[in-house]
């Protein structure tokens, strides 16, 4: 007797990928966050698609143990997008899971499970050059404090109880990042889009200059701050856009 039970769902993915998408962009969450915080984001845009990533730790997935290095992340994330790397896509990731992102290109790529068509990096520094950011050196109470702050523009209430769970979180994310030094980046084969914004205080864009070794790369400067990714806004849209459409 054959079964008529549904397929399980991919736990890296909130939402199953369409069959009709020309390419898809896979959305990693920021430091402590979780695949929620790009509720904003269309989930298509003229034949891209959209994709939040849920990571072991966060959110829908917070009964796993977190990553804890970014290369341990890309290795298990190419495992569990393989299904979906069928058509041209890129990863983006801002700040620390730029990071992140960078890293699961090069597993793709030397695992020989897939080549990314492109890679979109916005507000961090090259991995040569950092570790980089007020976080690293925030204690409990601070990081807290930014917390609030970052729920508050996600739309969200904070709460005392909400601060604490994704403190922890937040805490293992920036121990993760703090370890994460490599003075010889693995150079990817695909095109990476550097983004900076304009009023950018935490990682300004003339830091940016170091992600020409890790391949050929496109520098580009937007308009607004820190945060302004989590809106959507057409302009980073377009890139993504442009940098796929190229490759399809």
């Amino acid at each position: 007797m054959s079964s008529s039970r549904p397929p399980l769902r991919n736990r890296w993915l909130p939402r199953e990928p369409s069959r009709t998408a020309r390419a898809r962009v896979f959305l990693i969450p920021y430091s402590g966050c979780g695949a929620s915080m790009y509720r904003q984001w269309p989930a298509e845009r003229d034949g891209v698609e959209f994709l939040p990533v849920e990571l072991p730790g966060h959110e829908s997935r917070f009964v796993e143990p977190n990553f804890t290095s970014y290369a341990e992340l890309g290795e298990q994330m190419s495992e569990g997008l393989a299904p979906y790397l069928d058509v041209p896509f890129g990863f983006f990731g801002h700040c620390g899971s730029a990071l992140a992102a960078y890293e699961t290109s090069v597993q793709l790529v030397t695992r020989n499970v897939a080549t990314p068509s492109a890679l979109f990096v916005s507000s961090e520094v090259a991995p040569q050059d950092g570790p980089a950011g007020r976080f690293l050196a925030m204690d409990d109470h601070e990081l807290g404090a930014e917390l609030e702050k970052l729920i508050r523009e996600l739309g969200g209430t904070p709460s005392a109880e909400l601060i604490e769970l994704y403190l922890e979180v937040l805490r293992a994310d920036v121990e993760t990042n703090k370890r994460y030094v490599v003075p010889e980046p693995f150079r990817l084969p695909c095109p990476i889009v550097a983004v900076g914004w304009t009023g950018d205080e935490e990682i300004p864009y003339s830091t940016m200059g170091g992600w020409p070794t890790c391949g050929e790369t496109k520098s580009v400067l937007l308009e607004g701050g820190h945060h302004r990714f989590i809106e959507a806004p057409d302009d980073l849209l377009d890139l993504m856009g442009a940098a796929l459409g190229a490759a399809s």
